[in-house]
C-alpha cells in the first residue's frame, strides 16, 4: 500500500449511484463522482515552524467527506483510490468506522401471551 507524506490522505472513495431514484440506471457519464470515502492510510501530519508535527484530524477507518473534484486521483492494482489534502477535508462521520461493521440488534423474544 501507499505511505502519504506531510498531512496528505489516502481515502478509498464509496461507490456511486449506479441507478436513480426512479429506478433507471445511470450510465457512466452521468453518475455524480462519490464525496464520501474510507481512510486507508494517513501522512505524519504537516510539519510546524518549531519542527514538531500537527496532529492529523483523521485516522485510518475514518470516513469522511471531501470536496467533489478534490484530490489526485491514483490507481494502485485494481483499485482507484484518492490522495487528498488534510486540510481540505470537510467532514469526518460520527459514529461511522468502516472497519468495523455495525452489531445487529437482538432479536425480540416472544412471551406467548395474546392480547
Amino acid at each position: 500500500m501507499l505511505q502519504p507524506l506531510g498531512n496528505r490522505v489516502l481515502v478509498e472513495p464509496s461507490a456511486s449511484e449506479v441507478k436513480s431514484a426512479g429506478g433507471i440506471i445511470l450510465p457512466d457519464s452521468a453518475q455524480k463522482k462519490p464525496q464520501e470515502g474510507t481512510v486507508l492510510a494517513v501522512g505524519p501530519g504537516k510539519l510546524l515552524d518549531d519542527g514538531t508535527r500537527a496532529p492529523m484530524p483523521v485516522a485510518v477507518g475514518d470516513v469522511i467527506i471531501y470536496p467533489e473534484y478534490g484530490g489526485t486521483e491514483i490507481r494502485v492494482g485494481e483499485k482507484d483510490l484518492l490522495l487528498v489534502d488534510a486540510d481540505s477535508i470537510l467532514a469526518v462521520k460520527t459514529g461511522h468506522k468502516a472497519a468495523k461493521p455495525a452489531p445487529k440488534p437482538a432479536a425480540k423474544k416472544k412471551t406467548g401471551k395474546k392480547r
